[in-house]
């Protein structure tokens, strides 16, 4: 983010309209009045001028180029940076409230890192805990759009900088020294003499008696020594040994074990229970009531909850996609294209792509804790968006929002999913409906069933050509309807998402502020059309990126044929941003592209710029008989990805190791979405159950060759990482599956045709456990 340079002003002058430079790294921030040191940064401050004048109307196709997503994420952080506070402990230890999410991403780290360095203090003496939700902050505590590293990076640092000036002026009171003669290095100031004070023996010393502003100089980026350096997970060895708390981990008392049997088709709803008294009395049922869901059982375990819900006989009532399947589906999507503009010609190039339902399929089932009473409820759920969590309890159950408390829980792997809070939300309806406390947990089979999804769509494009010139480019994404009833990390934006005319103006600003056109093509025009508002879809990782690349990639392959040019070199030719030139040149060099490959072996390249990024995916498949044919039991074998080079540049990495596992994450979200993942949806519900017959990437079907090249800094500030890593990594993976078999896929996952398990019953909802586990073990 780019900001105006200011200083405070005299006393006589408003504190809160300073306006003169205080240099390229200068920024303001403030001591708060604590009884230890709290510092928090001030980035109130005008966009630039040259973002803030007039941004183009959403229907620009080039909107994305301009200001994208991560600008907007940045931008509605800033003005509630003050109120994200870094606290000095007498312990010595640096305490700070992320007001984000941490389901698997690392973010807990990368906080971290960034206080340990600007402080000077050691990375394992900062705690990075998770907010509770925190309204004041408005738009700065929703976690999407891989935007926390690159919207917290500058008020992170600006606080810890604050602190850092505030102990040494403590300290040099306290050793009669010169500021500027004092050193603070691990937590330790040292002066000339060689006395030291711990920052713990000066965290009440340096404490505000008010609140006071103040101006502070960042670190340059040639003094980093942590910012930049691959460190391991803060939160490592708690996870390995199992120490780490999760929801469900938390022992509240009285929230005893919850779950919901489930309509048979999605979001049915409940009418009659034929037997509720009869499983009221099942061994350890406590409670059996109709909820807006389903019907919630709770008892003493969680399999005394699975053979209740097992055991209830329900008068079910249609749901919202009663009759449904693919082929309905997909016949929807066709008639809601919009048309193609340019004539189909000799001199044309052409594609059309189907993308099946795909699963939000996060390790973590929907889950969370509640206690809702007459008079205030208590949520403990890992949630990306608190602050609509808080907001929606208070004003469904007409509680004030201070006798509301939802507190932000880690979360196992949420790729979209947890920005949705209908876990925590039904689990308050539970709640208030027993006048007890629960512990809710969805089978795999509710998440599979009924959870999130990727929405089904269509992708047509359509090239004009003329000899080696690309004239232009139209693509036409057609898709389900896409959910973004979250909002943007508050109920007012939450609430107009569920209006009939702003819903779709939601899914329209999203899919331009992230729809970008790397290649010079002439005139470009890049449309989304939705429908069928029945399903329960979501933002899942990357959102409309991997389908519209994928298309767009496939298409590339083609024109580089049509004009007989290397794929390679054809790309090169009219890409238009250096960054992405860089990338590819970079996985052209270490993937050997173009060596000689046996048959049914073959190479694909495909890139992407998104979240201030840029990525290059090139992969090596292999569509041979012997390795398509494989058996492995109950599973979708076909082709293997065998290789997989991926060069990345997201400007500077605060983390290195984190992002390279999040590259890693995309990577085999991709390879999954091109080969095996997806929902198989007939007669109103989805086949899958479970991820038994759910084929995301196996250990068997993963690069055994696998590199990662993060590219040196090119912008000095972070962009985003999590979700960057998908887009090229399907779409090289189709162009790879192209080239080896000599056929272009159209379809997505290529193997969505193949049903190769027998599906289990909807009715009851869970299926049976197996009892045979050990002989599949073999």
């Amino acid at each position: 983010m780019t900001t105006a340079d200011r200083t405070s002003p005299p006393p006589s002058e408003p504190a809160e309209a300073p306006s003169h430079a205080v240099g390229r790294r200068g920024f303001l921030g403030y001591v708060l009045a604590a009884p230890t040191l709290v510092a928090a940064a001030d980035l109130n401050l005008t966009a630039p001028a040259a973002r803030a004048e007039g941004l183009p109307p959403v229907p620009s196709p080039a909107l994305a180029e301009v200001a994208d997503l991560s600008d907007l994420l940045e931008f509605s952080a800033a003005p509630t940076a003050n109120l994200i506070t870094v606290t000095v402990n007498t312990d010595g230890t640096v305490s700070f409230e992320l007001p984000r999410a941490e389901v698997g991403q690392g973010i807990t780290t990368s906080t971290a890192m960034l206080i340990a360095e600007e402080m000077d203090v050691p990375l394992e003496n900062v705690h990075v805990s998770l907010a509770d939700a925190r309204p004041e902050l408005v738009f700065n505590q929703i976690t999407g759009g891989s935007g926390t590293t690159l919207s917290t990076y500058t008020p992170i640092r600006v606080a810890a900088a604050v602190a850092r000036g505030r102990l040494l002026q403590a300290a040099a009171v306290e050793l009669g020294q010169a500021v500027a003669t004092l050193r603070l290095k691990q937590g330790v100031i040292t002066d000339l003499l060689g006395h030291t004070l711990g920052i713990g023996e000066l965290a009440k010393k340096a404490a505000g008696q008010r609140t006071e502003e103040v101006p502070v100089q960042l670190k340059a980026d040639e003094e980093f020594s942590v910012i930049g350096t691959p460190r391991n997970r803060v939160d490592a060895l708690a996870a390995v040994t199992g120490s780490k708390k999760f929801a469900m981990d938390l022992k509240i008392p009285g929230a005893l074990p919850t779950m919901v049997c489930r309509p048979p088709t999605l979001n049915g709803k409940p009418g009659t229970v034929r037997n509720l008294d009869e499983v009221a009395t099942m061994p350890g049922v406590t409670d059996v009531v109709a909820v807006s869901t389903g019907v919630a059982v709770r008892a003493e375990t969680f399999g005394q909850c699975i053979d209740a819900v097992r055991a209830l006989d329900v008068d079910w009532k249609p749901g919202t996609i009663e009759g449904k399947s693919d082929e309905s589906v997909l016949d929807e999507l066709r008639a809601a294209e919009v048309p193609l503009v340019a004539p189909k010609g000799d001199d044309s190039v052409e594609g059309d792509f189907t993308f099946f339902f795909r699963s939000n399929s996060a390790l973590e089932t929907n889950c969370a804790i509640a206690d809702v009473r007459g008079d205030r409820a208590e949520i403990w759920s890992a949630q990306k968006n608190p602050i609509v969590t808080k907001e929606s309890i208070a004003a469904q159950y007409g509680l004030p929002l201070s006798a509301v408390k939802v507190h932000v829980t880690e979360g196992g792997g949420s790729f979209g999913r947890k920005l949705f809070n209908d876990g925590a939300m039904e689990a308050a309806e539970i709640s208030r409906e027993i006048g007890k406390p629960v512990k809710l947990m969805w089978h795999r089979a509710d998440d599979s069933r009924q959870g999130r999804t990727h929405p089904m769509a269509t992708s047509r494009v359509r090239v004009g050509v003329a000899g080696n010139d690309v004239l232009s480019y139209e693509q036409r994404h057609t898709s389900v309807f896409t959910d973004f009833s979250h909002g943007f990390g508050e109920i007012l934006t939450a609430s107009a998402a569920k209006l009939p005319i702003a819903d779709a103006t939601f899914s329209q600003t999203i899919f331009h502020y992230t729809q970008t056109m790397p290649y010079g093509f002439g005139a470009t025009t890049m449309l989304l059309n939705e429908t069928d508002r029945g399903f329960n879809t979501g933002s899942m990782r990357n959102i409309y990126s991997p389908d519209v690349v994928t298309a767009r990639e496939l298409i590339i392959d083609q024109l580089a044929a049509r004009m007989g040019e290397d794929a390679y070199e054809f790309r090169k030719r009219f890409l238009q941003e250096e960054r992405l030139k860089a990338v590819l040149d970079e996985v052209v060099k270490t993937g050997g592209w173009g060596r000689s490959m046996p048959a049914g072996h073959a190479q694909g390249i495909a890139l992407h710029n998104e979240y201030r990024a840029a990525i290059a995916t090139l992969v090596e498949i292999d569509c041979s008989p012997e390795t398509v044919n494989r058996r492995v039991r109950d599973a979708v074998t076909g082709p293997r990805v065998t290789k997989a080079v991926c060069a990345v540049d997201i400007g500077l990495a605060v983390n290195p190791r984190g992002l390279e596992a999040q590259i890693m994450g995309g990577i085999n979200d991709g390879i999954a979405n091109a080969l095996t993942s997806s929902l198989h949806l007939t007669d109103g519900y989805f086949l899958e159950a479970s991820w038994d017959n759910y084929f995301y990437t196996r250990q068997w079907n993963s690069p055994p060759e696998l590199e990662i090249i993060i590219m040196p800094p090119t912008t000095g500030k972070p962009g985003g990482a999590g979700e960057l890593g998908v887009a090229s990594a399907q779409a090289a993976v189709a162009c790879a599956y192209a080239r080896a078999t000599g056929s272009v896929p159209t379809s997505f996952p290529i193997n969505h045709g193949t049903l190769s398990f027998e599906p289990k019953p909807n009715v009851p909802p869970m299926p049976e456990s197996p009892t045979d586990g050990l002989r599949h073990a073999q």
